[in-house]
């Protein structure tokens, strides 16, 4: 029996000391990691060829450490981190675009609506190669974003490399950047919603929207059109709610960390503001985070028709850590999956309908023969009013598809929806 015993104390004793010792080697290796950082940092503070501040070397090395792990990882100062702050309230100083970084130059994600940069002609897909004349290359995404603001009226130039067209630059004025997340209209019978960003003011915004065109319209309205296009994305939790606002039930959205046990699921709540009318979510490349989150719960609950072109693809979710006295860490903690169980990262969203965005035009094609040129041709006894109201209909249909050809095809997808929902029930 005690021979036993020692037996299976040996056994133990085996497992446990390699565990113990494999533990011992990695602190080891730890403080021989801080020593080297220790051993630059004082060879740095000593010997470099200016004098460097204690403060400028640690926050220099926290943006190292953090932008080497993914695009969206970055450290912010105390004024970035309050800039931050005033940014996710919906007003905020600067150009106007969202941006990430790419093969160590600036990607404009997507210019925000009414914008410097958005006035300016900057588009989604551009990189910022040179900030008035300085190469872009070498910095961190915040060290870019801090030179790209300034204060409001002052210029800056900023170089632009555009797919098939020759690096230009382009002059913008700083401006305060006031984001009015939520803009509205009709099209006809049909509610029109842009959301241009997801701040604390969207879910608000979209509420107040839909009542606005329910009044508008009343018995008329036959759907709506939710334009998600170049909206870069912003809060998880306003993505949540947007979606939710055209849900009944089911998920809407998962996050997954690292481990398991910090998987969060979101379900929405019965109430669907559109009342079950059709749907037509318009997405693209600029489509980017919670954008994807809101176009992925109504394509999987097959609540919406997404058309458009695929979305940007940028599957995680950033946490904005304090640091007492020192800023804030915005850290990727998770990645967000559709109800389905997909993950976008680096995919997108691919629509249901794809329609690349296009621009209309007139073919001639000579005089043609009609039935009212044939000889002895019978005349219309009826009236001819309706041919002219049609041709207006279509020279109207014409203009809208030269404007935005995407928008136009939304419009006519749900006027046929709505007409064909007409015919079965009558």
């Amino acid at each position: 029996m005690l021979t036993k015993r020692l037996t299976v104390v040996f056994a133990v004793l085996c497992i446990l000391l390699p565990q113990a010792a494999l533990a011992q080697d990695d602190k080891s290796d730890t403080y021989r990691q801080l020593k080297l950082f220790g051993d630059v940092f004082e060879r740095v503070r000593a010997d470099y060829v200016e004098q460097v501040t204690d403060e400028q070397l640690i926050e220099a090395a926290i943006r190292g450490m953090l932008a080497d792990l993914d695009p969206h990882s970055s450290y912010l100062n105390a004024d970035s981190f309050k800039d931050m702050q005033v940014q996710t309230k919906g007003e905020f100083g600067g150009l106007g675009i969202e941006v990430t970084m790419e093969s160590g130059l600036v990607k404009v994600v997507s210019p925000i609506d009414d914008t410097p940069a958005f006035r300016a002609g900057v588009q989604a897909g551009d990189f910022i190669t040179h900030l008035d004349g300085e190469p872009v290359m070498g910095l961190t995404l915040t060290e870019a974003v801090e030179r790209m603001r300034g204060p409001i009226n002052s210029d800056i130039t900023v170089t632009l490399r555009r797919e098939g067209v020759e690096p230009f630059d382009v002059t913008i004025t700083r401006d305060v950047i006031r984001i009015q997340s939520v803009r509205s209209r009709t099209e006809g019978n049909i509610g029109y919603l842009r959301i241009t960003t997801f701040n604390e003011q969207t879910s608000p915004g979209v509420e107040r929207a839909v009542e606005k065109i329910k009044e508008e319209l009343g018995p008329d309205l036959r759907g709506y059109v939710v334009d998600l296009r170049n909206n870069p994305g912003g809060l998880l939790d306003e993505a949540i709610a947007v979606s939710d606002a055209f849900l009944n039930q089911g998920e809407i959205v998962s996050t997954r960390g690292r481990v398991s046990e910090d998987t969060q699921r979101f379900n929405a709540r019965e109430g669907d503001l559109a009342e079950g009318l059709p749907i037509v979510v318009l997405i693209n490349g600029g489509s980017a985070s919670a954008s994807e989150i809101v176009a992925g719960a109504l394509q999987d609950h097959r609540r919406a028709i997404i058309m458009g072109t695929s979305s940007f693809g940028k599957g995680s979710v950033q946490t904005i850590i304090p640091l007492a006295g020192h800023g804030a860490m915005r850290l990727t903690t998770a990645r967000y999956y559709t109800p389905s169980g997909r993950s976008i990262q680096a995919k997108g969203i691919d629509p249901d309908i794809e329609v690349e965005q296009a621009r209309l035009e007139s073919v001639d094609n000579g005089p043609q023969r009609r039935e009212a040129d044939l000889r002895g041709a019978l005349e219309n006894s009826g009236a001819s009013d309706g041919g002219a109201a049609d041709q207006t209909a279509a020279e109207g249909g014409e203009d809208a598809e030269q404007r935005d050809y995407q928008l136009a095809r939304a419009l006519d997808l749900l006027s046929g929806l709505a007409f064909f929902s007409e015919r079965v029930v009558n």
